[in-house]
């Protein structure tokens, strides 16, 4: 029960090439990471702030591997029926309807009430078989036959009931289902699981996992991440949004700009034609990184300091 996803992860410099031909562009960590956990069949536990590319590596990680994405969003109040499975109870009640119908060719040569009700007991197992089984991601992921990529989305949105019950499945690849029992995976999935910190999670549950810490890029990475994802940007105003907003995460805001809206703003200021950094373009859209009033005027305040630190140091790079 191997992951069986062929050479792709033979090595950390094939991970960072193979990535980055998607247009992930993942540091020396990250590819580090998704090597030992592929080759020590662990999941990998992705914290960091939110919008620095928790979700979208395994995202990628599905793409390179050609596998399915199989993506359990949580949230306060999952349980397994969401996150599990659910039986087909339209399907249960049309079969309860058919026995129903032929209830009495079924008990034609039975006599007395207790022959009867054992004769029915033949039938009830039915109800509660994989052909009533609505598999949801978690168990779509382990009967998965050619291998998938599970996201468990936000972990830390659930609460400590789902997350104990996620350890079975981390630990053993496997799932409980009473009325039937056991269920061993198929292929083991390829587990992501990535967190905003907005609880803690059990020593237990990091303890299954490799973790891995996304922070914000540094000015060089994200100005590759910009190159890949927003070709048209020229490199000298890529050199100086990337270091307007490297500059603008070291003022006091309520929310950091993440590099999804570091991606944006440089759409936006494409879609502007704007060749350099303007103070009264900035002030235009400062909204497409800043989601806070407050915030923007922050920035407002220092606005005409950062752009012309952003110039100078943009002919720095």
């Amino acid at each position: 029960m191997k992951l069986s996803y062929d050479n792709k992860f033979a090595s950390i410099e094939d991970i960072q090439k193979g990535f980055g031909s998607i247009g992930y562009i993942c540091s020396r960590q990250i590819a580090t990471t998704l090597y030992l956990a592929f080759h020590l069949e662990k999941p990998i536990l992705v914290e960091g702030p939110a919008g620095v590319g928790k979700t979208e590596v395994a995202k990628t990680a599905a793409i390179y591997l050609d596998k399915p994405l199989i993506r359990l969003q949580c949230y306060e109040g999952l349980d397994e029926s969401k996150a599990l499975y659910e039986w087909k109870y339209g399907k249960q009640l049309l079969y309860t309807q058919i026995l129903k119908e032929k209830l009495n060719e079924i008990l034609k040569d039975t006599k007395g009430l207790g022959p009867s009700i054992s004769k029915l007991h033949q039938h009830d197992d039915i109800f509660f078989s994989t052909h009533f089984l609505e598999p949801r991601p978690l168990l779509s992921a382990i009967q998965s036959k050619e291998g998938a990529v599970l996201l468990v989305d936000e972990v830390d949105k659930s609460d400590q009931e789902f997350e104990a019950f996620l350890l079975e499945i981390l630990s053993d690849f496997q799932v409980s289902v009473p009325e039937i029992g056991t269920i061993q995976a198929t292929s083991k999935p390829f587990v992501f699981l990535t967190s905003n910190n907005t609880r803690e999670l059990s020593e237990a549950l990091k303890r299954r996992c490799l973790h891995l810490f996304i922070p914000f890029p540094d000015t060089k990475l994200e100005k590759e991440i910009i190159r890949v994802r927003v070709p048209d940007v020229s490199e000298d105003l890529r050199s100086q949004l990337v270091s307007f907003i490297q500059q603008v995460r070291k003022l006091d805001l309520k929310k950091l700009p993440s590099v999804s809206e570091t991606i944006d703003w440089a759409k936006v200021l494409v879609l502007l034609h704007s060749s350099a950094l303007d103070p009264e373009l900035i002030k235009e859209t400062l909204n497409i990184f800043l989601k806070f009033e407050d915030d923007i005027d922050i920035v407002n305040e220092h606005l005409y300091q950062l752009v012309d630190k952003s110039k100078r140091e943009g002919t720095m790079y």
